[in-house]
Parts: structure tokens; sequence; C-alpha cells
């Protein structure tokens, strides 16, 4: 009877235990633990990234360069995939079966759980007609966002494109996750931060059939996105698209600066392409044949960062720099005898009046003059040895903004290149250097590389007798006004204001001297032009056209920089050029008396055929 008493008490015991273990566990799932809780609303819930509209960009006159356009990605959420109809699936999609099959095979492999990207960017038309039927496919959603749309078909490099995310892009901020897009170049990638804006989220309860049901909590835990920021370029787009149109079948670039500013007008790299090509579905396949185009490389933005020989529109640096050293000044003469000639070295020269003073040399552009100013600068007592001249002569060069990047808010910017002393040391293997050993670079050849955008900056610290403003492409960012601080900064050369105005005789002489004068054709009337020609030496074809100019004489309003390769002399194709581009900016309009000239360099045609002139 005792053996049986203590049964029941051990059985009564054992009930009891179990109850309390149950009551326990349950406790903790329904109080303390929520998680079985969550992972039963998180397969009745879908939370959907609210992504914000990017910023629009504007051109300086308000026309609009950069729009949204909305289109649509198909979601998928592997675990919620069910049984379906693959071949009315992919025929809503437009995909093959196969690739549908792909497709989500990756989609697994990303994660089982979490939504990634099944097919990207259906159109307005496409989404209209599967979501009709998207209940029928558990698993899937759609999710709103924007492309990029763009009404003028210009100024591609400047504005940039956009791309998907890689993994180092992610890395490197948290913002960014698998399937978003960035600014890959130009505008868009400078100031993506200021563009992108901030992603929101939206929490939906869906059905069985993964319909949309309801706001989860009442909109609780959504967060509202937030718009990117406008911008205002500096970009005139009626410049602009006249330089891309009197540049096509060319290779060159042009650069048009405000030079009380440093305001980028006009920036054009030859040939381009049009920014439609890397949108959308189609991106892909367009980016691998722009970059496979090896002949015309339209994704090589030469104004940032092609490096070219200046040629002869150096000469006016070399100029103000013997003015500042005193080696020379305004009525220096110097004899030319079909080139200069030490001992067995020549350097050539075209036949012209001589001898020359300054504001004649820059006009017939000397090649003699230059070497002999060059080799006064560098020899001059003063410094004790041509090493020093040299150092000297360089530091000059350096304060016009030229062999270092410039700090352009523009991505890609090349430094180009002014040689050190050390490099020639090494060249000629000789620790004391002679004036002859880099007697090429007098006249913009030999070891001088310098980008398109430079040359244009440089013209615009001639144009402003001394000073420039570091070159940007922005003139606000939002409902803010003005710009970063850094672009209001004067920065100053290390000439003297009072050696400019010489100098700036000669380049009015190139356009406006008569016989003998380069640069005619950049001519305007009622309108003081100021420029520079220069023909560039090429070992591996015709030589390049090279055209700096500013205009009006006083107050300019516009610097630009005209390169045109394989364009033979500075006079055939980069004088005119400019002449239309500074016309077309100050007037509006072309003059009647011009036409002729805008029909020439508007058919010339340097890359699918050659000139016979």
């Amino acid at each position: 009877m005792n053996n049986f008493s203590n049964r029941i008490y051990v059985i009564g015991g054992i009930f009891v235990l179990v109850v309390l273990i149950f009551m326990i566990k349950l406790f903790n799932l329904q109080i303390v633990d929520d998680s079985y809780k969550l992972s039963a609303e998180n397969n009745s819930q879908r939370q959907v990234t609210q992504y914000p509209a990017r910023g629009l960009i504007y051109d300086r006159n308000g026309a609009l360069l950069v729009y949204n356009q909305a289109v649509y990605d198909v979601m998928i959420i592997p675990r919620q995939v069910k049984v379906f109809d693959t071949l009315d699936f992919c025929v809503l999609l437009g995909i093959e079966k196969l690739d549908a099959i792909k497709r989500l095979e990756k989609a697994k492999n990303y994660s089982y759980r979490r939504a990634s990207v099944f097919l990207k960017q259906l159109s307005s038309e496409q989404y209209a007609v599967l979501q009709e039927k998207l209940y029928k496919f558990p698993g899937f959603f759609v999710q709103p966002r924007t492309l990029r749309k763009y009404p003028r078909q210009s100024a591609a490099h400047a504005l940039g494109y956009l791309n998907e995310v890689n993994n180092k892009e992610i890395n490197a901020d948290p913002y960014y996750s698998q399937g978003d897009y960035i600014g890959k170049s130009g505008i868009e990638l400078t100031y993506e931060k200021e563009l992108r804006g901030e992603k929101g989220k939206k929490i939906y309860w869906v059905d069985v059939y993964n319909r949309i049901k309801g706001s989860y909590r009442d909109g609780k835990f959504d967060k509202s996105p937030v718009s990117g920021k406008d911008l205002v370029s500096t970009l005139d787009i009626e410049l602009q698209e006249y330089g891309e149109l009197l540049m096509q079948n060319k290779k060159g670039g042009i650069v048009a600066l405000e030079p009380s500013t440093g305001e980028i007008l006009a920036k054009i790299s030859s040939p381009g392409y049009d920014p439609e090509m890397l949108v959308g579905r189609v991106m892909s396949k367009n980016y691998r044949a722009l970059v496979q185009n090896d002949s015309l490389k339209p994704l090589f933005d030469r104004t940032l960062m092609a490096q070219y020989p200046p040629g002869s529109i150096f000469k006016m640096v070399n100029a103000l720099i013997g003015l500042q050293e005193n080696v020379i000044n305004p009525f220096t003469r110097f004899e030319c005898h079909s080139g200069y000639h030490v001992g067995s070295f020549t350097m050539g020269c075209h036949a012209h009046v001589s001898p020359l003073d300054l504001r004649q040399s820059i006009m017939h552009s000397c090649n003699a003059y230059y070497a002999n100013t060059f080799r006064y600068i560098v020899e001059s007592p003063k410094f004790g040895s041509v090493n020093n001249g040299y150092d000297v002569w360089r530091n000059h060069v350096m304060s016009f903004g030229l062999g270092e990047r410039l700090g352009a808010d523009l991505p890609n910017e090349f430094r180009g290149g002014i040689p050190t002393l050390k490099y020639y040391q090494k060249k000629y293997r000789r620790k004391n250097l002679r004036a002859l050993n880099m007697i090429s670079i007098s006249i913009g050849q030999g070891e001088l590389l310098i980008t398109p955008l430079q040359m244009a900056n440089m013209c615009a610290a001639i144009a402003n007798r001394g000073h420039y403003y570091t070159p940007h492409i922005i003139k606000s960012v939002g409902k803010e006004k003005g710009i970063d601080e850094k672009f209001t900064v004067k920065h100053e050369t290390s000439i003297d204001p009072s050696y400019f105005p010489s100098v700036i005789d000669g380049m009015e002489m190139v356009v406006t001297g008569g016989a003998g004068s380069t640069g005619s054709l950049a001519a305007i009337p009622g309108i003081r032009v100021c420029g520079k020609t220069g023909t560039v030496q090429n070992s591996h074809g015709d030589d390049h056209s090279v055209f700096v100019a500013f205009a009006p004489r006083e107050n300019p309003k516009i610097a630009i920089l005209v390169y045109v390769e394989n364009g033979v002399w500075g006079s055939r194709y980069g004088a005119p050029i400019a002449g239309l581009m500074i016309e077309k900016y100050i007037r509006g309009e072309i003059s009647d008396s011009k036409k002729w000239i805008e029909k020439r360099m508007i058919e010339a045609d340097l890359i699918n055929q050659s000139e016979k002139e």
C-alpha cells in the first residue's frame, strides 16, 4: 500500500513538472522570446525599399539636362516561391525559360530568405501587364525605382552615368546594398551623395498569394525617403550642343571657361556618345561596345584625361616668364633665319619677317624667338646655373596651374606633366644641364604634357591678367546658394599683371593682324578676340590643330581651348571653331558672314575620310 502511495506521488510530481515546464516554455515563447512571432509575421509581411527621387540637373540657364523615369524591378524571395506556370511567367517578362531558371538559382544562392532582384527595369507598360497576374506567382513582387532620362542627347562625359554598386562600393559605404545604383562618372559621381537622397522603407501585410493587404502596424515602422538635391550646372547646353556639332567626325576636345569665375561653360570630348546608351537594360551591351571601340575611344574623356603637347600656345607663358625675369622686354628683337640654329642643332620655323619684337613673335608664332627667350631665362647669370634657372622657369610655369591637377569638381582629372630637373639629369646622364637639353619645351613640344582643361585655364589666367579660379561645373546644390569656397579662391600666377598687356596685344594681332596672322578665321566683327594658334608635331600622322582665345579683350566673358587631333594647322580647325563658339556664346547666333565657315567645320570629317585641300 505504501509502495502504491509513493508511486502516486512520484507520478503526480512528474505530471506537475511536465506541466510546469510547458507553462514556462509557453511563457517564454509568448512573452519573453518573440522570435517565433516575428518569424510568423515575416512570412506574412513584405519590406519594400523606398528609393528616393534622384536630384535633377539643370544648365546655367535653367534648361533641364537630367531627370528621372519610373521603372520596376521584379523581386524574388526564394522561400516563398511555390510551383507556378513558368511558361506564362516568362511570356509576361519577355525572357526564356532557361534564363528564368538561372535567375531563380542565382537568387537562391544569394539568400533563401532575403529579397533580391530577379529581373531589372521593367517599363511602365510591362509592369501594368504583369501586375494583373502577379498574384499567380507567390514569392515575386515588384519594386519601383527610377532611371535617368536625358531630354538633350548631349554632355555625356560631363553628366556621367549610373550603374549597379559593386562589392567594393558596398563595403565602403553601408548606405548601399546589392542592386543599388551609384554614380560612376562625371557629375553623377562627384555629387553622388547630394544627388542620391536617403532611402526609405515601407512594410506591408501580404496574403498567401503575396498580395498586399495593408500597411504593417499602420505604418509605425515605415520610413519616408528623402529626395536628392537638384543641381544647377555651369554648362550652357546650347553652347555645348553647338560645340559637339562642330566636333562631329573629329577627335579632340573643347573647353570653354568663364574667366571671372572659373565656371565651365562647355566641355566637349570627341568622339562622344549619347547618354541614353548607358541607361536601362541595354546598358551592359552598349557599354561593352563603347569600351571595345579602340579606334575612337568614345568613353575616354579627352578634356580631362588626354595629355597633349600644347604646341605654340605655350609660347605666351614663355614670353611672360621672360618679361618677369627681365631677360626680354616688349621691344626685344630676335632674328629668325628659317629657325633657330646652334652648331649642328636646328629648330625649324616657317617663313616670316625678321627680326621680330615680342608682339610680332606671337602674331607670327616664331620658334627662334622663344628658343632664344627660353635660353636667356635658364642661362641668366643671376641664377648661377642652368639647373637653377630651369627650376625657376618651371615654378613660373606651374603657377599657371599646368602640370598638376587643378582640383575641378569632376573625376578622373589627369595632372599632365612639366618635366623636372631630375628627369633631364637622368635622361642625359649629366648633373649640370645645358639649355639645349630641353630647348624643345620652349615652343610647347618635347616632354611637355598638358590637358585641354589646363590649356583653357592657362588662357583664362592670361585673360584675367595673372590669376584664375579653379574650374568647376556646378553653380549651386539644392536650395543652397553659392558653391564650395575653394572655387572662389583667386589663384595668382607668379607673373606681375603689368607684363600681360604686351602679350595680349600679340594675341589680338594673331586674330586681326592682317597678312601673316594665323588666327584670322577666329575674327568676329565688333568683338575683340585675342587668340593664339598652335600646330603640334605628331609622329603618328598629321599634326594637331590647337587654338586658345578669349573675348572680349576687356572684361572677357569666355576663354576657350580647341584641340583637333590630326587637324594639320592651328589655323585650319582650331581657330575657326573657336571663333564660332565665341560668337555663339556672346551673341547667341552665327552671323551670315561666317555661315560658310560654320558649314565647312560641320562637314569636315577627319575620321571617316582624308581631307584634300
